[in-house]
């Protein structure tokens, strides 16, 4: 059982709210651009959310989830899960509240950015490309864009306010304490307006910028460059594509200019370029970090050695678990890419790869070999394998034909020697090579048991002759 039941109950309260007004130009949005990354269970959340709101008004009544849940068809896992992508993508703000008659929350929606802001992002922008590829993201664009007016052609001949109008000084303009209040609004209220998309949030915290500074010298730019925009790209741009901290130090000195400024868009330059060449032209994807809330089985505090562990595989990604494996190194290149093949190709979840990751390497001396894993990977993937419980009963039942596949893949090769090595397995795999050794050792005793018995049969047939 998920742990959703902990968040979330469909007695719960909640009431939708608005940061500004939603116009009908936002639907084609959040269709069109936001629905490729998000899917469609998100953009149904975000749009009925909404069309709980009145007509020009910022609040709406309040509603239990249970009647969401009705209304949307789904359950209650799957749209706890929908509200956290839609909170982690910045389009919604969440709000708790713990009562006697259990909690209430607020549902605050947030506009989508504009096409312009979308389209600069730099981050969803290229994840958008990489999901629907150059086609279409050049009919998006060009769908969401016009010709631009060729103003500079033309004399500009607006007349400006104190042109055309006048301020009477003869009567009073004086506004007495009583007329201030009237001009201001009340302290709980708020106009109601149309407000930008909400930035992306999380990069900075997640980024070491001490360890950036240390390795960037005063006289190659001065700290001041570092304005809270150029550390916010920053932050982006290494979580975009994956770039550590040493190697953001180099692209950040090379988009420094002459004026001892960063330029952002030579930063982006850089980094795209960068990573293109790491990853053979290749685009980043939008992918969940660890396993999703809607397929964790262990949700109760662990009370045992494995309901803990399976809790650590749906907590971690797979990036992290091969560095953990490799006693704190970072991956190479080619596991990553194996590792990302796995991930988008057979559409296996980040807790499942985890469990494939430990097999595989226990089963190939600590090696990821590609053409080995993608044979397990596709089998978990046609028998529908989500989480990692499953993955890990599944390996231990099926060991045997994987062993055979792991010997067809060495046949024709001889090695001359072997040498022994220490390794740290996954205590579920270990469990299984117990019980394999037991079974080994009960049917050589079976074996056993029964030539004893056939040589008594034998020599009862003998004396029965002689008889």
């Amino acid at each position: 059982m998920s742990n959703t039941w902990q968040e979330l109950l469909p007695v719960d309260r909640y009431t939708v709210s608005s940061t500004g007004l939603l116009h009908d130009y936002d639907r084609k949005v959040m269709t069109l651009l936001y629905q490729p990354l998000i899917g469609p269970i998100c953009t149904s959340l975000y749009m009925t959310l909404w069309s709980e709101l009145e007509e020009n008004r910022l609040w709406s009544q309040s509603s239990l989830h249970y009647n969401l849940m009705n209304t949307m068809d789904l359950n209650l896992n799957e749209i706890y899960n929908a509200r956290n992508k839609l909170e982690g993508i910045g389009l919604l703000n969440v709000y708790r509240k713990k009562t006697e008659e259990g909690k209430r929350f607020i549902y605050e929606l947030n506009p989508p950015s504009t096409p312009k802001q979308f389209f600069n992002d730099g981050m969803l922008n290229i994840y958008l490309f990489k999901k629907i590829g150059k086609v279409h993201f050049n009919r998006l664009k060009n769908f969401f864009s016009d010709e631009e007016m060729p103003t500079n052609e033309y004399e500009q001949v607006t007349k400006s306010f104190t042109e055309i109008f006048a301020s009477d000084q003869q009567t009073s303009l004086y506004v007495s304490d009583e007329g201030e209040e009237e001009l201001n609004l009340e302290q709980e209220k708020r106009f109601i307006g149309r407000q930008d998309g909400k930035e992306l949030e999380g990069f900075k915290e997640d980024f070491n910028f001490d360890l950036l500074y240390s390795g960037v010298k005063p006289s190659q730019i001065n700290r001041k460059a570092f304005t809270p925009n150029v550390q916010d790209t920053i932050a982006k741009l290494s979580f975009l594509y994956g770039i550590n901290v040493l190697e953001m130090q180099k692209l950040v000195i090379s988009a420094a200019d002459i004026n001892d400024e960063i330029d952002i868009e030579s930063l982006r330059k850089a980094a795209r370029d960068w990573y293109q060449i790491e990853s053979q032209n290749q685009l980043p994807t939008l992918m969940d970090r660890v396993q999703p809330q809607r397929d964790r089985t262990q949700s109760s505090e662990p009370k045992t050695q494995e309901e803990e562990y399976i809790r650590h595989l749906e907590t971690i990604s797979p990036r992290e678990r091969l560095k953990q494996l490799s006693g704190g190194a970072e991956p190479t290149k080619a596991d990553l890419q194996i590792i990302e093949g796995i991930l988008f190709n057979q559409k296996l979840n980040p807790g499942v790869v985890n469990v494939l990751i430990e097999y595989v390497m226990l089963k190939t001396d600590m090696k990821l070999t590609k053409a080995y894993m993608e044979k397990i990977a596709s089998h978990w993937t046609r028998k529908k394998v989500i989480t990692v419980k499953a993955a890990m009963e599944l390996a231990k039942n099926e060991h045997r034909q994987y062993q055979e596949w792991a010997k067809a893949k060495k046949e024709g090769k001889t090695t001359t020697g072997k040498a022994t090595r220490t390794e740290v397995v996954p205590e579920w795999l270990n469990k299984e090579k117990a019980i394999e050794k037991e079974e080994k050792t009960e049917t050589k005793l079976n074996e056993q048991s029964a030539e004893r018995l056939r040589k008594i049969e034998e020599s009862l047939g003998i004396l029965k002759d002689r008889g």
